[in-house]
C-alpha cells in the first residue's frame, strides 16, 4: 500500500528528473509546499487524507507536462509564434521548386528519347526526392529557430520607448523576403538539375554535370542546400520573430557557414566537374578565374554577414 507521503514524493521525483540540476531545489521546495497547500485546503472542507492527495496530484496533471513548463521547454516541434512563417515558407518552396524540377526532368528525359513509362517515372521521382528535401530541411530549420527562442535567458533591463526598434515599410520587408525566396528557388533548381541539364555529353549521350560528382557522393551538396534554406529561414526570423542574442548568434553563423563552405570547395577545386572542363574545351584560366570569382563573393557575403550582426546587435 503506497502511503501519501510516498505517492507525493514519486510525483515530484517525476518532474525533478526532466528538469536541469540547478532548477531542481527551488522547484521541489515551490512545489511541495504548493501540493501541501492544496492538501490542507481538501483536508479542511473534510475529505479522505489519501483522497485529498490523490485529488490535487490528477488537478496538477501529468508530470512530463507540467516539468516541460518550469523548463520553459515547448512540447511541440514548431509553435504557433513561427507556424504560420514556417508554412507560408514551405508552401512557398513546394509550389515554386517542386514543379520547375519535375519540369525540367520530364523535359530532359523527353528530349533524350526515353519511353513514356520512364518520363513519368524519372519526373514523379524527381518531385518526390526534391519535395523531402525541401520539407526536412525548411522544418529542420524552424525546429531549431524554436527551441533557440525558448532557451534565451537575459537579465532584466529598463526599457523605454526609445527602445523600440524602427520597423521597416512592408513593401521593402516583403521585397527582400520574396528575392531571397525566388533566388533560393532559382539556385536550388540549378544545383538539382546539374547532374542532367549540361552543354556537354560523354560516349553513351549521359549528359556531363558542370559540378563536381564528389558533391553528392560526399553528401557535400545536401549540406550546403540545407544552410542555403536555413539562411532563408533566419532571414523570416529576421523580421517575424522576436530578436534575441541566441537567434542572432544562429543566424550568423549560419550566414557565414555558406560562404566558408564556398570558399573551401574552390579553394580544394572541388567544385567543378574537371570532365566537364575537358569536354567543353575551357583552358585552364576559366576554372581559376570562376574559383576566385567565387572566392570574391564568399568574401564579400562573409563580412556583410559579420558586419550587419555586429549592427544588428548594437541596435537592440
Amino acid at each position: 500500500m503506497i502511503t501519501t507521503s510516498a505517492l507525493t514524493d514519486r510525483y515530484v521525483e517525476a518532474i525533478l528528473r526532466r528538469l536541469p540540476e540547478r532548477q531542481r531545489p527551488d522547484i521541489e521546495k515551490e512545489l511541495r509546499a504548493s501540493i501541501a497547500d492544496a492538501v490542507d485546503d481538501r483536508l479542511d472542507a473534510g475529505s479522505d487524507p489519501a483522497d485529498a492527495e490523490l485529488a490535487v496530484l490528477t488537478e496538477l496533471g501529468d508530470p512530463a507536462r507540467l516539468a516541460a513548463g518550469y523548463a520553459d521547454r515547448p512540447l511541440h516541434l514548431i509553435g504557433p509564434a513561427l507556424y504560420l512563417d514556417y508554412t507560408r515558407l514551405l508552401t512557398a518552396l513546394l509550389v515554386t521548386v517542386v514543379p520547375a524540377v519535375a519540369a525540367a526532368v520530364g523535359l530532359v528525359r523527353g528530349l533524350q528519347g526515353g519511353t513514356a513509362l520512364r518520363v513519368i517515372g524519372d519526373t514523379l521521382g524527381a518531385a518526390l526526392t526534391a519535395a523531402v528535401h525541401i520539407a526536412f530541411w525548411t522544418t529542420l530549420v524552424f525546429v531549431f529557430i524554436e527551441r533557440v527562442a525558448v532557451l534565451r535567458r537575459t537579465a532584466a533591463r529598463p526599457w523605454s520607448p526609445a527602445a523600440l526598434p524602427e520597423p521597416p515599410s512592408r513593401r521593402a520587408r516583403y521585397g527582400e523576403l520574396v528575392t531571397e525566396t525566388v533566388l533560393l528557388v532559382l539556385f536550388t533548381t540549378f544545383i538539382l538539375l546539374s547532374p542532367l541539364v549540361s552543354t556537354e555529353t560523354d560516349a553513351g549521350g549521359a549528359p556531363i554535370g558542370v559540378l563536381s560528382p564528389q558533391l553528392w557522393e560526399t553528401g557535400v551538396i545536401h549540406l550546403f542546400i540545407a544552410l542555403v534554406i536555413a539562411d532563408l529561414g533566419f532571414s523570416f526570423a529576421k523580421h517575424y520573430a522576436r530578436w534575441s542574442v541566441p537567434l542572432a548568434a544562429a543566424g550568423t553563423l549560419v550566414g557565414i557557414a555558406c560562404p566558408i563552405m564556398l570558399i573551401w570547395l574552390t579553394v580544394d577545386d572541388r567544385l567543378l566537374n574537371p570532365v566537364f572542363v575537358t569536354a567543353a574545351g575551357w583552358p585552364p584560366s576559366v576554372p581559376q578565374w570562376i574559383n576566385t570569382g567565387l572566392i570574391v563573393i564568399s568574401v564579400g557575403t562573409l563580412i556583410h554577414t559579420v558586419v550587419e550582426g555586429i549592427t544588428r546587435a548594437r541596435r537592440r
